[in-house]
């Protein structure tokens, strides 16, 4: 049979806000365990003489909160079990048991499995402290943050935001880093140490660029950042431009948006795709991110139609593509394993066609061709059509099959310039030609759109050096010999090889 297992909180750090039900507790308790004896009322504590173990030096043992924090719960309920019929074990926490205390939240699971009979006892928590000594209501809105878990994605600046734990100016810093990552460096921010605790008590308001530099962090420690309603603070945010998208579109809003179809803004998002592709082939990070800003602009503005027809929105876009990646990726999110990339793709693929089974989307109603957009640039299209195919076996053994086809093709072209014709059976013998080209990109692990690119980009670089040669002989090339020019693209050539 076991015994109950009692927490209690012994608050934040002013001796005079124990509850009496706290103070009986204690000096009834059989045994008394507190997880640190690095707190303020611990003095107090001691002047009752009873008789307490710490569990401080488990924190010398072990490399990481969590694994001390499983041990001392383990070592609790190892305790309440081994203890007699009627006895009261006692763990006694700084703060609120369920304030930030994850001692408490495993205790919490684990105790029912055990047949231990758990008891909490709130204390004063620091929340309390904070609100009075920092002066500010949560009901305007506030959000309580574990400096060990921040990242810019859940600093909201509209609400009250506490971050606790900040136990050291390591801490501190990567507090810091999070935080400009929507605050601007001069940004005010209040450190408060040890609030509520007489003589020991510290504000100090300081631009967020210094919040490193602050003396004095440790267990008692936190940062407070106040709310403020300015927008500049949510640029960073996506929420700000889902909204800025939605007011554009409204009745207020700009009447050329407003006008807007999926029709008349089709050829944007082509546009600004082939823009963001220029960027990538320059190599030029900072246009991209311009471009790439535009390509989003696109995006939002198609799922703002639907929202606004009631059919879906922005973030059921999100969830919709969270959900396909985690789905896909079993070798990360799942059981199963991916030694390289090509068995990534491999198990990409299977769950793919798990995903239409599940729609229901059966193979006998489907093509192995299924998947590749019709507004595809016909060479890319061509290459994935390829792929699609050669998957399920229809393809050559080796290069050298693609090679004679391309010479079949060639000599097909050739014949029916040759023999004069119809332009439409010219056409389509170049189209047939230009298809077996592109199987060669398989072979040798390519994007034949790409490898085109890389040409065309070629060739306007050496184009542009005959005229700039040109020019600077006081010519242009409208007046050059085809001799000429040819001459100035050898050289051409050989000093920008091929950028």
């Amino acid at each position: 049979m076991s015994s109950t297992l009692t927490v209690v909180g012994l608050g934040s750090g002013n001796p005079d806000q124990l509850t009496v039900g706290i103070v009986k507790t204690l000096q009834k308790a059989t045994s008394i365990y507190v997880r640190t004896k690095e707190h303020p009322v611990m003095s107090a504590i001691d002047e009752w003489n009873l008789s307490i173990e710490s569990f401080d030096g488990i924190y010398e043992t072990h490399d990481s909160f969590p694994e001390v924090y499983n041990t001392i719960a383990n070592q609790l309920i190892d305790k309440a079990r081994a203890g007699e019929v009627g006895t009261e074990i006692v763990y006694a926490v700084p703060g609120h048991p369920m304030v930030a205390e994850s001692t408490v939240q495993l205790l919490r699971e684990r105790c029912p499995e055990q047949g231990i009979t758990l008891r909490v006892l709130g204390g004063e928590s620091f929340l309390d402290e904070a609100f009075t000594r920092l002066g500010f209501d949560p009901i305007e809105g506030f959000q309580l943050l574990d400096a060990a878990g921040l990242n810019s994605t859940l600093i909201q600046p509209q609400l009250h935001t506490l971050i606790g734990q900040v136990y050291d100016v390591y801490t501190a810093s990567e507090v810091k880093l999070s935080l400009m990552e929507i605050y601007p460096d001069d940004y005010t921010v209040i450190v408060g140490h040890a609030l509520g605790v007489q003589g020991q008590e510290d504000i100090v308001s300081v631009p967020l660029y210094e919040l490193d530099r602050v003396e004095g962090f440790g267990n008692l420690s936190l940062v407070y950042v106040p709310r403020s309603d300015e927008d500049h603070l949510r640029q960073r945010t996506f929420a700000r431009l889902h909204e800025i998208v939605g007011i554009l579109r409204s009745p207020e809003g700009c009447p050329w948006d407003r006008e807007q179809t999926h029709d008349s803004i089709r050829k944007n998002l082509i546009e600004e795709t082939y823009e963001v592709v220029e960027t990538i082939d320059e190599d030029d990070p900072e246009h991209m991110q311009e471009e790439l800003g535009d390509l989003l602009l696109q995006i939002l503005l198609h799922s703002q139609m639907e929202e606004e027809n009631g059919s879906f929105n922005i973030y059921d876009v999100i969830q919709g593509l969270n959900d396909k990646l985690i789905f896909r990726h079993p070798h990360v999110f799942g059981d199963a394993s991916a030694k390289d990339s090509e068995a990534a793709l491999q198990s990409w693929d299977k769950m793919k066609m798990e995903e239409k089974r599940l729609k229901g989307l059966s193979a006998e109603k489907t093509s192995v061709l299924d998947g590749v957009p019709r507004e595809f640039p016909a060479l890319m299209k061509a290459y994935k059509l390829q792929k699609k195919a050669a998957k399920v076996g229809f393809d050559w053994d080796d290069i050298e099959g693609v090679f004679s086809k391309i010479e079949e093709e060639l000599l097909e072209l050739r014949e029916a310039i040759e023999q004069e014709q119809s332009h439409e059976d010219q056409v389509l013998e170049l189209g047939d030609l230009l298809f077996a080209v592109s199987n060669i990109a398989r072979f040798i692990h390519a994007d034949p759109e790409e490898a085109l690119s890389k040409t065309n980009h070629k060739f306007i670089s050496r184009f542009h050096f005959i005229e700039e040669h040109l020019r600077l002989q006081g010519r242009s090339i409208t007046d050059s010999k085809l001799e000429e020019m040819d001459e100035i693209w050898n050289l051409a050539k050989t000093q920008i090889v091929n950028k």
